[in-house]
């Protein structure tokens, strides 16, 4: 248990961790991925090579040296944590490993003089004492999961049942289960896992595209130019292979309530965004969903969003192309979103509960726009493909 000393000892460190921290966590990352390879599936190397993950880790070592003494403080990065590790199943016995790394880098970059033993000792205690918190709530849920109706453990195998081209870059694959049971329900938002093994094992996580039926998961996939899955995924899934899947996870959930919900999706950003625009529709609530998208060729799901609006008058929806480029139907604003076409498409009422995902600078002018407009802060909700970052 951390002492009274030890927490002041963690706190005397934020100045270090304010202007040293990524270099700090990009020496962990790579002392850990060297001396224990067999970790490696569960790190994207794209974020790894771009210093995303890094980012993301320094923040969060960050904020729990801050709030050392109010955990609850750091609001939903915990569940944040416990939802991205529960989705690739991340273990206890690997815990131990990962604080080790951790103290050895410590000691390595900011040096001895300044990583003394005290320090050293204050952070292993807190590092102790976070594990101790991760394992507790992941166990949790990997028991949840385990007891819920079509629930398991660990990777199950699941069948492609349809490979479906959306757009230009995006194909969905609906995924039933092998053994032909039941599946777990899962809450519109949420995303799964995925252990593939192309030559090397690796781990990701897809958010789940179409509203729960009980029978079936879809993801919908971008290709992207470096992305290992996504290029295997689009090249080579086909109708009748197998994928191994971890349970439905995640903390970003359709709002409940009754207030109008807004949703804005950029690019793939959209995937999410469909599974809760369809939950919502049955109860009557008005839903204004916003697309953007660089043209037409890559606006996946338009047909369907139309198609919903036919038949729930509740609906609105509007789209921003960045490029025109003379596509049919067209769409109903060109460029970039601004505050003054957003002030437009939102209803009177600012009153809402707003969901938002696309690319972090999307993000991050879509929740300012929001609250310049008047949208609550408490109201706005996104979620981060791959690592967390900071978006204010």
């Amino acid at each position: 248990m951390l002492t009274s000393g030890q927490r002041d000892i963690i706190k005397a460190t934020v100045p270090l961790l304010e202007t040293g921290g990524e270099a700090l966590t990009a020496h962990f990352y790579r002392l850990l991925l060297t001396e224990h390879p067999e970790l490696r599936p569960m790190f994207n190397q794209a974020h790894q090579a771009s210093g995303a993950q890094s980012r993301a880790l320094a923040h969060g070592v960050l904020m729990y040296a801050k709030h050392i003494d109010r955990l609850e403080a750091m609001g939903g990065l915990a569940a944040q944590i416990v939802n991205k590790h529960v989705s690739l199943q991340v273990q206890p016995e690997q815990y131990p490993l990962v604080g080790e790394c951790l103290l050895r880098s410590i000691r390595e970059v900011l040096g001895a003089e300044v990583a003394t033993d005290a320090v050293i000792d204050a952070w292993a205690a807190a590092y102790e004492q976070l594990a101790g918190i991760l394992i507790a709530a992941e166990r949790a849920v990997y028991e949840a999961q385990a007891q819920a109706v079509g629930g398991w453990t660990g990777a199950r195998p699941f069948r492609i049942a349809q490979r479906i081209r959306e757009s230009a870059e995006i194909t969905s694959f609906v995924l039933v289960p092998a053994d032909g049971g039941s599946i777990m329900a899962f809450q519109p938002g949420q995303y799964i896992g995925l252990k593939l093994i192309d030559g090397d094992e690796v781990r990701r996580n897809y958010s789940l595209s179409a509203a729960p039926n009980g029978r079936s998961y879809r993801i919908s996939v971008k290709r992207e130019a470096g992305g290992h899955v996504s290029r295997f995924l689009h090249d080579h899934a086909q109708p009748g292979d197998l994928l191994d899947v971890f349970p439905p996870a995640g903390e970003f959930v359709l709002p409940g309530g009754d207030k109008p919900l807004v949703l804005i999706s950029g690019g793939v950003g959209i995937t999410p965004l469909l599974a809760m625009l369809e939950a919502a529709l049955p109860s009557g609530r008005p839903v204004h969903f916003i697309h953007c998208a660089r043209d037409a060729a890559v606006h996946a799901f338009r047909d369907a969003v139309d198609g919903l609006a036919a038949r729930h008058p509740q609906l609105t929806r509007r789209y921003c192309y960045a490029d025109h480029g003379g596509s049919v139907p067209e769409p109903d604003a060109v460029g970039l979103l601004t505050a003054d076409q957003l002030d437009a498409w939102l209803p009177e009422s600012r009153d809402v509960e707003a969901c938002f995902v696309g690319p972090k600078g999307f993000m991050q002018a879509v929740r300012r726009q929001l609250i310049e407009l008047g949208v609550p802060a408490s109201q706005t909700h996104w979620e981060f493909f791959g690592p967390a970052s900071v978006l204010a």
